[in-house]
């Protein structure tokens, strides 16, 4: 993928990364959850079975190892953190980051009942300019911290971001009083949610970011040091 921002995203770097896409999925590994563990606590993913493409695509690139060592790249406060890119796993410091990933894509699966709350994982994608069809990257994902929003500011979300597309009562309730990100809504697919490490996300989300050509791109490296997938439990 080249710079997958979730609102400027430009084109693609193809690189050899066939080996993921034999991985072969078993039945228990659907009924499995996703560990990060990163170098600031571990989060626990639960993906959506009504995201079926999605699912099955981040649950071959955890078996196959791919996640393990790269960066959470792009990281904007009461917004969402970012990773994915492969480019990440050794770069520098400095080194603008956000171009990497596998040369395919994968359809949207944009569900009315699945939105921008906080503790949502979601996929990130190349604008709408080049991207009408709204498909989603391979491999960059984003997590979702966000903020509360009142009744009037989702009024204007709904109004110019949304260009007029009205949020369920359930979901402006949601934003109200636990947050999230509406302005992305049925633009980007949301494949999943955190069940654990909401308080990983608010911490690595408070670091410290670069505002020079790495924009966003936190000053000490935040890394998933291993992506697994674990026997999933009634309560965490």
């Amino acid at each position: 993928m080249r710079k997958y921002s979730l609102l400027l995203l430009a084109g693609f770097i193809s690189v050899s990364l066939f080996a993921q896409q034999n991985v072969k999925l078993k039945k228990k590994d659907r009924r499995r959850d996703v560990e990060l563990v990163t170098t600031h606590g571990n989060i626990i993913l639960r993906l959506y079975d009504s995201t079926p493409l999605h699912r099955d695509n981040f649950l071959r690139l955890v078996k196959s190892g791919y996640y393990d060592s790269l960066l959470f790249h792009r990281v904007i406060k009461n917004f969402m953190i970012q990773a994915g890119d492969p480019n990440s796993k050794r770069a520098p410091a400095g080194q603008p980051l956000g171009n990497g990933g596998p040369d395919y894509t994968i359809a949207p699966e944009l569900r009315s009942s699945l939105f921008h709350k906080k503790g949502v994982i979601a996929a990130a994608r190349q604008g709408d300019d080049v991207n009408p069809e709204k498909k989603s990257g391979a491999s960059q994902f984003y997590i979702v911290q966000g903020k509360t929003f009142t009744d009037l500011q989702l009024d204007s979300v709904e109004r110019v971001r949304l260009k007029g597309y009205k949020l369920p009562a359930a979901h402006r309730e949601v934003y109200k009083t636990v947050g999230g990100t509406p302005q992305l809504d049925q633009n980007y697919t949301v494949f999943g949610e955190l069940v654990s490490g909401l308080n990983v996300v608010d911490k690595i989300a408070s670091t410290s970011t670069s505002a020079g050509q790495d924009r966003d791109r936190p000053l000490q490296d935040i890394r998933i040091l291993k992506a697994r997938l674990i026997k999933r439990k009634k309560q965490y």
